[in-house]
This record gives C-alpha cells, sequence and structure tokens, in this order.
C-alpha cells in the first residue's frame, strides 16, 4: 500500500531483534484483504533474509480483533483478496498461512481471531493471548470449510477428539481454553499483551540464531521455504475447497448470515 497520505495496512516496525507486525485495519476488525497479505508476507519475506531479524510477532491493531479473518465486503466488491504475483499468491491465506520463515513467528492475539484469525495463530510458532482473545473455526456455521489450514492444523495441534468436535461444531472457545489445550502459550491482560509478547521473543533471540532457525527447520520440516509433510494436505484442501465452494450451501450460508436468519442446508 502506497504510503503517501494512506494508513498502511500493515505496519511493521523493528524493535531492536525483533519485527513487530501489526494488521492496522482496526475498522474492519484487521479482516485480510489484497493489501494485507502482501504486507504480512513481505515482512516475512524480509525478516528471512534480515541477520538483524531473529523473531517476529504478528498481531492487530486496536483491542477488538486480532483478525476477522478475509474481508467479506471487499469480495463482495468484486476485489480480490489473494494478490496477482504467483510468489506472493503462494505465501497462502494473510501472506503466512503456507509461508514458513526460519525465524521464530509469535502471535499477539488481541479479541476475536475467527475463521482466517484462527488459522493464522494456527500457522505461527507461539502464542500470547490477552484475556478478551476468541477463537473457533465457524467456516462449517456459513456452508464452507477453513481453508487456510485449519481443518489440518487445528487436528495437528490439539488432541484429535477435541479439535474434531471444534472443526464440526464450529463453536468458539476463549483464552483461557485455548491456554489448556496447549494452543497458546500464555495469557495476560490486553495491556500487557506487546510487552509479554516481546519478552518472549528477546528470551528466544538471546540465543544463538542460527541454531534457532536450524531447530526451527527441524522440528517443522521446513525445506526451501516449504513444509514437506504438508503437501499432500494443502492439495487434497484445495481439492475439497473447490467441491465446497460450487455448492448450493455455499451460496445459501453467507446468505443467512447476513439476512441474519438460520441457514436452509441442501446438502448440494
Amino acid at each position: 500500500m502506497s504510503e503517501s497520505g494512506t494508513k498502511k495496512a500493515v505496519v511493521v516496525e523493528q524493535r531492536g531483534s525483533v519485527l513487530l507486525v501489526t494488521l492496522n485495519r482496526p475498522e474492519a476488525r484487521n479482516a485480510v484483504d489484497q493489501a494485507v497479505w502482501v504486507g504480512v508476507g513481505s515482512a516475512l519475506a524480509q525478516a528471512e533474509h534480515d541477520i538483524t531479524i531473529r523473531a517476529v510477532i504478528v498481531t492487530g491493531a486496536g483491542d477488538q480483533s486480532f483478525c476477522a479473518g478475509a474481508d467479506l465486503k471487499a469480495l463482495a466488491r468484486g476485489e480480490r483478496i489473494a494478490p496477482e504475483s504467483k510468489e506472493q499468491m503462494s505465501w497462502g491465506f494473510a501472506g503466512i498461512v503456507n509461508h514458513p520463515i526460519s525465524k521464530p513467528v509469535i502471535a499477539a492475539v488481541n479479541g476475536t481471531a475467527l475463521g482466517g484469525g484462527t488459522e493464522i495463530v494456527l500457522a505461527c510458532d507461539l502464542v500470547v493471548a490477552a484475556d478478551n482473545a476468541t477463537f473457533g473455526l465457524p467456516e462449517v456455521k456459513r456452508g464452507i470449510l477453513a481453508g487456510a489450514g485449519g481443518a489440518f492444523r487445528l487436528v495437528e495441534q490439539l488432541p484429535r477428539k477435541i479439535a474434531m468436535e471444534l472443526l464440526l461444531t464450529g463453536d468458539t472457545f476463549d483464552a483461557t481454553r485455548a491456554l489448556a489445550l496447549g494452543l497458546v502459550n500464555a495469557v495476560v491482560p490486553p495491556g500487557d499483551l506487546i510487552d509479554t509478547a516481546l519478552s518472549l521473543a528477546q528470551r528466544i533471540a538471546a540465543n544463538a540464531p542460527l541454531s534457532v532457525q536450524a531447530t526451527k527447520r527441524i522440528a517443522l520440516g521446513i525445506k526451501e521455504g516449504a513444509i514437506a509433510n504438508e503437501a499432500a494436505r494443502w492439495a487434497m484442501n484445495q481439492h475439497e475447497s473447490a467441491l465446497v465452494m460450487r455448492s448450493q450451501d455455499a451460496r445459501e450460508g453467507p446468505r443467512a448470515f447476513a439476512e441474519k436468519r438460520e441457514p436452509q442446508w441442501k446438502g448440494c
């Protein structure tokens, strides 16, 4: 996004050896449009290649929402969420969900992180949450699915039966339960969120950077900018998403939500 008189959709600030990346659309609950996608992805690419950066924090502006997922209003206007560039598109939703880097990435979650917001959290290595944070993948309530990694990452990161319940019901859960389930590392008052995330990042940054980066690559199986064992999952994700998005239910869900009524599912 142009810096000339226009508010940046993503604000990037280096604090010592930590890069703080802020989704800066609080008026839209930090929903992801193309500018956010490119801004976050470019910041991660910068971090990966800048030896002065040892950790990254991703957060949202304001105290109401970390990220509300895709900008549905932009989509309704016919705007593209994904960028035209093949490289930038390959980063995945919000420039992060399929964009693994060697530097540790911490999510600092303030307020709601639903749908794509939770999928951003699942793409991060560590999570600090404000005590007012809310998580969830409610896509099945809208006739769609969690297609930005949520459908397989939630099962990997939570106990299987709990993850399946959350995926299939679309229920939300609060920060206290997220901590108990191991989805987040710490829950703090909103006013302490960024300082706590920075403290965690600085504890990581105090260690030998090459050791930290190699350890992350081994732990996640990152090779040449991709997690090899996720390739088949992403392929299945793309196939299933295409089938669901062609259905009548995929049109009925958002329509019913906008009209504030119960959806009438057809199963086709």
